[in-house]
C-alpha cells in the first residue's frame, strides 16, 4: 500500500464516499471543504492510503502560509479518518501526512480528530510523537441532536421553552423557506448584523456564496431563511454528508426578535436534514466545560458563549466532547513558527 498526496487529479468521489460512510466522517474532511478553504487563503492536499480494495484511511490537510515566506503550518480539521486501533494503518497514514507536509515546508502538523475523549486516538497519537495542545481551531465541545426518531419525538426531547418558541413563531406568522445563491446577500447582511451585535467575526459574502455553490450540486447544503411579511429575520447554513448534518453559520436580525425566528429556522434546518436521511444534527460549538458546569450555568449565565449554549441546549441532544488539538513539530524551530501563525491567525 502507498500513500497519495494529490489535489485535483485524485478521484475525489472515492474519498468523499468514504467520508460519508465513516463513523468519524465530517464535513471538514470533504474535498469541497478543501476547495473552499483554498479560495480563501489556504492551500490543501488530500492524503490517502489504500490498495486494490480502495481507500482505507486519509486526511484533507490544509496549509496556512507564515509571514515572510517562512513556510506553512499543516492542519487537519476533524481528521484524519482512520481506525485508531489499527496501529500499522495509523503509522502508515501519519507517515504519509508528515512527508506531504514537509514537501509543503510545514513546520508542524496540527490534528483535531473527530474522536471522543474516551477513544483510543490519544494513545495512538502519543505513540506517533504528538502532544496535546491548549490551542483550538474547531470547537472541542458540541451538542448532537438525534434526528432518527419521528418529528414529534424530536420535539418532545427539546426543552419546553424551545418547543413553545418554535410553535410561537408559526402562530405569529413567521415562515421559512430554502433559499438560493440569490439570497446570499440577504444572509450575509444578517450575519454582519449578528456579528456586530454579538461581537464576533464573520466571513465575507463571497465565502458564504462559495460554501453554497460547492456543496449544492450534491444536495449537501441548504440556506434556510425565516421571514415575516417578506422581511428576512433569520437564516442558517446547514450542511449534510452521509447521515450527519452540521449547523455551521446562523444569523438573526435585531428586528422582531419577539417572533422567535431563530427557533423557526433551526427547526426547519433539522427537518431538511432529516428528510435527506440524516440521523445526527451537530449544533457546532458550546463552551468547553464539564457537564456539571454546563448544567449549573444553563439558567445562570448568558455572557459569551453561554447564551449560545442555552439556545442550543434547548433543542435537546447530547453534549459531546472531542479530544481537542494534537500537535507534532516537523522542525526544531516550530515554536517560532507557532508564534508567527498566531500573528496571521
Amino acid at each position: 500500500m502507498g500513500g497519495q498526496a494529490v489535489g485535483r487529479s485524485h478521484p475525489h468521489a472515492a474519498w468523499n464516499a468514504l467520508v460519508a460512510g465513516h463513523p468519524s466522517g465530517n464535513l471538514l474532511q470533504t474535498t469541497q471543504w478543501g476547495q473552499l478553504k483554498s479560495e480563501f487563503g489556504w492551500e490543501w492536499d488530500l492524503v490517502t492510503v489504500g490498495g486494490p480494495e480502495g481507500v482505507r484511511a486519509g486526511a484533507v490537510v490544509l496549509y496556512r502560509r507564515l509571514p515572510l515566506g517562512l513556510g506553512t503550518i499543516a492542519y487537519v480539521p476533524r481528521g484524519p479518518l482512520v481506525d485508531w486501533t489499527d496501529k500499522p494503518l495509523v503509522d502508515e497514514l501519519l507517515d504519509c501526512v508528515h512527508r506531504t507536509a514537509r514537501r509543503r515546508r510545514a513546520w508542524a502538523c496540527w490534528l483535531e480528530p473527530e474522536a471522543m475523549d474516551v477513544s483510543p486516538a490519544a494513545a495512538a497519537l502519543t505513540e506517533q510523537g504528538y502532544r496535546h495542545s491548549s490551542r483550538t481551531i474547531q470547537p472541542r465541545s458540541t451538542v448532537l441532536v438525534d434526528l432518527a426518531p419521528d418529528e414529534d419525538a424530536i420535539l418532545k426531547a427539546m426543552k419546553s421553552k424551545t418547543r413553545y418558541n418554535i410553535r410561537l413563531a408559526a402562530r405569529k406568522g413567521v415562515t421559512t423557506r430554502i433559499g438560493t445563491v440569490d439570497d446570499i446577500a440577504t444572509f450575509s447582511a444578517l450575519m454582519a448584523e449578528t456579528g456586530e451585535r454579538d461581537e464576533f467575526g464573520v466571513h465575507s459574502r463571497a465565502y458564504y456564496r462559495r460554501s453554497l455553490e460547492l456543496f449544492e450540486a450534491q444536495g449537501q447544503v441548504a440556506l434556510v431563511l425565516a421571514e415575516f411579511d417578506g422581511e428576512p429575520l433569520a437564516g442558517v447554513l446547514v450542511f449534510a454528508v452521509g447521515e450527519k448534518s452540521w449547523y455551521i453559520a446562523g444569523a438573526s436580525s435585531n428586528r422582531r426578535r419577539n417572533l422567535m425566528p431563530a427557533y423557526a429556522v433551526q427547526w426547519t434546518a433539522m427537518q431538511w436534514a432529516k428528510e435527506r436521511g440524516c440521523s445526527v444534527y451537530d449544533l457546532w460549538g458550546i463552551p468547553d466545560a464539564d457537564e456539571e458546569t454546563l448544567e449549573a450555568s444553563f439558567t445562570e449565565r448568558s455572557d459569551g458563549l453561554w447564551g449560545v449554549y442555552r439556545f442550543k441546549r434547548g433543542f435537546g441532544g447530547q453534549v459531546t466532547r472531542y479530544i481537542g488539538m494534537w500537535e507534532r513539530a516537523l522542525s526544531p524551530l516550530y515554536h517560532l513558527a507557532a508564534r508567527l501563525y498566531d500573528r496571521v491567525g
